[in-house]
């Protein structure tokens, strides 16, 4: 019940309260509530959320996600460097824990409730059905967020493209830590800028 009294009031507290860190608690807390596996899903409206308000540029955005990327850990991670990010007086450390807290409430609070009869629900036969529709939305979700924002605003030449493909294909195939790929990947944008 409070999950779903969060939802519904925090909209309405956001409006009444013209304050940058209500509007945002309230914004990343529904993004928390609609993430189902893993936070790839929700990345378009965080980007619409932080950039499309204007709060965080497009360029830190993606380097934000970059870097969350290359750490280990959930990717609601990123909403800490978002809310750092963003203007006063939401940014610094006080708005990155606010974020944090706020994209992972919701996940929290329907654990809380839902682990006690859990074991009930699983048993339901209907359930396997809607576990697999919901897998299958997820990976629909997934290819959107991979499109847009990240390959709509990362991938704009051939170069690019050859880019992101060779990059790929040394994840894939050499079995190369990721950390590395990073690196040399920064190594190589800078080599290409200078």
């Amino acid at each position: 019940t409070g999950f779903l009294l969060l939802l519904l009031l925090l909209p309405v507290l956001a409006f009444r309260l013209p304050d940058l860190r209500v509007e945002a608690f309230d914004r990343l807390y529904r993004a928390g509530s609609l993430v189902l596996g893993g936070g790839h899903v929700v990345l378009p409206w965080l980007n619409s959320l932080v950039v499309g308000q204007g709060w965080v540029e497009q360029d830190l955005f993606l380097a934000g996600y970059g870097a969350a990327q290359a750490l280990p850990g959930p990717l609601f991670t990123f909403a800490g460097f978002l809310g750092a990010s963003m203007p006063a007086p939401m940014g610094g450390l006080n708005g990155g824990v606010l974020a944090v807290t706020a994209i992972f409430l919701p996940s929290w609070m329907l654990v809380a409730g839902t682990l006690p009869i859990w074991a009930r629900i699983r048993t339901l036969g209907r359930m396997g059905a809607v576990m697999k529709g919901l897998n299958t939305a997820v990976v629909g979700l997934l290819l959107a967020a991979l499109v847009h924002p990240i390959a709509s605003s990362t991938v704009t030449t051939l170069g690019h493209l050859v880019f992101a493909g060779s990059v790929w294909l040394v994840l894939s195939f050499f079995r190369t830590p990721p950390w590395l790929v990073v690196v040399a990947s920064a190594a190589a944008g800078w080599l290409a800028l200078s």
